[in-house]
């Protein structure tokens, strides 16, 4: 018969590629942690992995176990928390995958109702939908609709984005769309990732074609791109919901072509199956008011 402790062994020595590191992230001895993938491997009958250069890689079927235990093991590991917590017996959870910026826009301001408890998990649009779909969260606010069986998707802001520079760069009286894009183009630009996603898409809009331009910084971070526009690093393309709260004389930044601005639609994401829950709307419409409880 399998022990439970096999498992969560296995899956500590696929992770670190080694037994003695294993042993340790699991505070046990490096002999009991071989005789857990022994005995595994017997009730198995088959190895597991392979041993090169000091290090452990998995075999065929070490890789076809590990990608069906770890699901299972992470689910039990976070059940088995929640069933620890101290929480009260009112207090409701709420899982959410966001971004760190609508973290910081949207949900911060939710973190002192006193009868809710979020946990959070940070993440690209794609990575958000998987966590969705395997459960571990219960809602996700994601800027593309990828569609997924069983998951739903409704519309909660219209991002606006412009262009934002340091507060002292000069700006030419541009008036053509051609002579903007000269300008744009021989400026130092910060960019959320090295394939230029908000750039791109703005000059697909304006210009009808990729930009030529190599970003001179890449932060995967709204909020700390504009702290880097703000010591004068370059340009980038931001949200104006960030810029609401900034009173113009603390500025240290300014819009540049502010006709030209692009228009995208931020969602939150769930399962089909659970878009009457009470809980789970009453956080939605909350989130789409931006209220405090």
């Amino acid at each position: 018969m399998v022990d439970f402790e096999w498992y969560r062994s296995f899956i500590a020595i696929f992770k670190h590629n080694s037994v003695s590191e294993a042993a340790k992230s699991r505070i046990m001895t490096q002999p009991a942690m071989s005789q857990h993938l022994a005995s595994l491997e017997a009730e198995v009958g088959e190895q597991l992995f392979t041993r090169a250069n000091r290090r452990l890689s998995p075999t065929e079927r070490g890789k076809q176990l590990y990608s069906q235990l770890a699901p299972l093991i992470e689910s039990l590991e976070e059940a088995t928390m929640e069933l620890k917590s101290p929480l009260p017996p009112t207090m409701k959870v709420m899982r959410v995958g966001a971004s760190p910026a609508m973290f910081i826009e949207r949900i911060v301001k939710q973190l002192t109702q006193p009868d809710l408890s979020i946990i959070t998990y940070f993440g690209m649009a794609d990575q958000l939908l998987e966590l969705l779909k395997e459960d571990k969260v219960d809602l996700i606010m994601t800027s593309k609709k990828i569609p997924s069986p069983g998951i739903e998707y409704v519309k909660f802001l219209e991002e606006r984005f412009v262009v934002i520079a340091p507060a002292g760069i000069e700006v030419p009286e541009a008036v053509t769309l051609k002579e903007r894009e000269q300008w744009l183009s021989e400026q130092r630009w910060i960019s959320y990732g090295l394939e230029l996603p908000i750039i791109r898409g703005y000059w697909r809009e304006y210009f009808k074609k990729r930009p030529l331009i190599k970003p001179t910084h890449v932060i995967p971070s709204l909020h700390l791109i504009l702290r880097a526009i703000e010591e004068g690093a370059g340009l980038s393309l931001l949200p104006t919901y960030m810029l609401e709260h900034f009173k113009q004389d603390e500025q240290r930044w300014k819009l540049v072509f502010e006709d030209l601005a692009i228009h995208n639609d931020l969602l939150l994401g769930y399962h089909s199956k659970n878009k009457h829950s009470l809980e789970l709307n009453e956080f939605i419409d909350t989130i789409k008011e931006n209220k405090t409880g």
